[in-house]
């Protein structure tokens, strides 16, 4: 204690410097409390707030581990149409247009198509059209119709007696010809209707009788009765 009743100071010392003293302490402190408070906030937000869901309106959040891809919407084209069209791989109408029709019709023969022709009138045998279109996609026996600028050729009938049924139709189909039958496809020619070497024209008909013709049943006559 001094002579005046106050406490003792420190010599040199006023009370206004240790105030001074006292309050940059404080704020020392209340300093770093604030860095502390800011830098543990910026550290969560770096840490990109793991326990936060992320919302998307558009799209639903992925799984744990996954990226989220959103699909790109579909063309026409990619979508399934529920229809499926069995074609042999590249199987089209061959360009058939101003062909000799014979040579037409061999080359659907070669792709395992059918054909139908129609003939027109005078001596030209070139393809006019074809239904369906060249380049339109077909199944194997699809038949091909093909319009020809002239008639029907004349041709022979050729002797089939005696052949099996089968190799007797191939025949005729080579001829421009095609085969009727009247008793059935199985067996040997046993006639034919025309006869070998009578006129025809492509597209005629030639009907063939095929394999053993039935015999007639006996018929019981019975004795008289005297």
């Amino acid at each position: 204690m001094t002579d005046d009743g106050h406490p003792d100071r420190q010599a040199g010392v006023r009370d206004d410097q240790r105030l001074d003293r006292t309050r940059l302490l404080l704020g020392g402190g209340l300093a770093m409390v604030l860095l502390a408070v800011i830098g543990a906030s910026g550290g969560w937000v770096l840490a990109g707030e793991p326990d936060r869901p992320v919302s998307n309106a558009s799209t639903p959040p992925a799984p744990s581990g996954e990226a989220s891809t959103a699909a790109p919407p579909s063309t026409p084209a990619q979508r399934p149409t529920g229809t499926r069209t069995t074609t042999a791989a590249g199987l089209t109408v061959p360009e058939l247009v101003g062909t000799d029709f014979e040579a037409a019709r061999g080359q659907l023969r070669d792709r395992k198509l059918g054909w139908r022709l129609i003939f027109g009138t005078g001596s030209d045998r070139s393809v006019l059209r074809t239904s369906p279109a060249p380049g339109t996609p077909v199944r194997r026996g699809v038949t091909v119709t093909l319009w020809i600028a002239g008639s029907a050729p004349a041709v022979s009938v050729p002797d089939l007696t005696e052949l099996d049924c089968g190799d007797a139709a191939d025949d005729l189909v080579d001829a421009g010809l095609y085969p009727g039958y009247r008793t059935g496809r199985r067996g040997a020619v046993t006639s034919q209707d025309p006869a070998a070497g009578a006129p025809a024209h492509w597209n005629d008909r030639v009907v063939l009788t095929c394999g053993d013709a039935p015999s007639a049943a006996p018929v019981d006559n019975p004795s008289p009765t005297p």
